[in-house]
């Protein structure tokens, strides 16, 4: 499977690098070409998260961060569908087994901070996994330790990818406390 690889595999195509003194403990980076590559990317996510984490998702329309929220979703082993929450902006999704709920929200149609606070997402963020979409620049209103994800879709000139839109290059960004150790790719790796 490609999509992002073991890095500790012989000529593996993820990078993992330190980040700025900013708070970014590392990057990983890959490629993902199919919509399944990314539900499982979604679901290899689930083993890195517990209750209270925020995750900040990045990326153009179309790149894929429903996609990897339903993997999430199904890694996590919680009620779906997992759909666009952009004109409901936040739905929760309660766990199946004993684990935590998945509160995915969409930023895409807020303002700023004020509008982010309406939306309670603090209330439930210590018992749940939180997906926040369109959230850059606002996640740090949430929670001092979050992860970025950024979809980028691929030119033209890289693979097809499976027709659905193509090569995507993601990258893991941990932030905070939290994530401090750094995204170790022994520990923690996305293939």
């Amino acid at each position: 499977m490609s999509g992002i690889p073991d890095p500790a595999a012989s000529g593996a195509a993820t990078t993992v690098a330190p980040g700025p003194a900013a708070g970014n403990a590392a990057v990983l980076t890959g490629p993902v070409s199919t919509a399944d590559e990314m539900v499982e990317l979604g679901r290899r996510l689930a083993g890195w998260v517990r209750a209270g984490d925020l995750i900040v998702l990045t990326g153009e329309l179309g790149a894929g961060k429903t996609t990897l929220v339903r993997g999430l979703g199904e890694g996590l082993r919680v009620r779906g569908p997992i759909t666009s929450p952009t004109f409901v902006m936040a739905r929760v999704h309660p766990s199946l087994v004993d684990g935590p709920d998945l509160v995915h929200a969409d930023a895409y149609r807020l303002e700023g901070p004020l509008e982010l606070e309406d939306l309670g997402l603090e209330v439930s963020l210590p018992d749940a996994v939180t997906v926040l979409e369109w959230g850059a620049g606002l996640a740090r209103t949430l929670s001092d330790s979050y992860l970025e994800l950024t979809l980028e879709r691929g030119t033209a000139a890289d693979e097809p990818g499976d027709g659905v839109g193509g090569l995507r290059q993601v990258a893991v960004r941990g932030y905070g406390p939290r994530w401090s150790a750094g995204l170790d790719p022994g520990r923690q790796r996305l293939a």
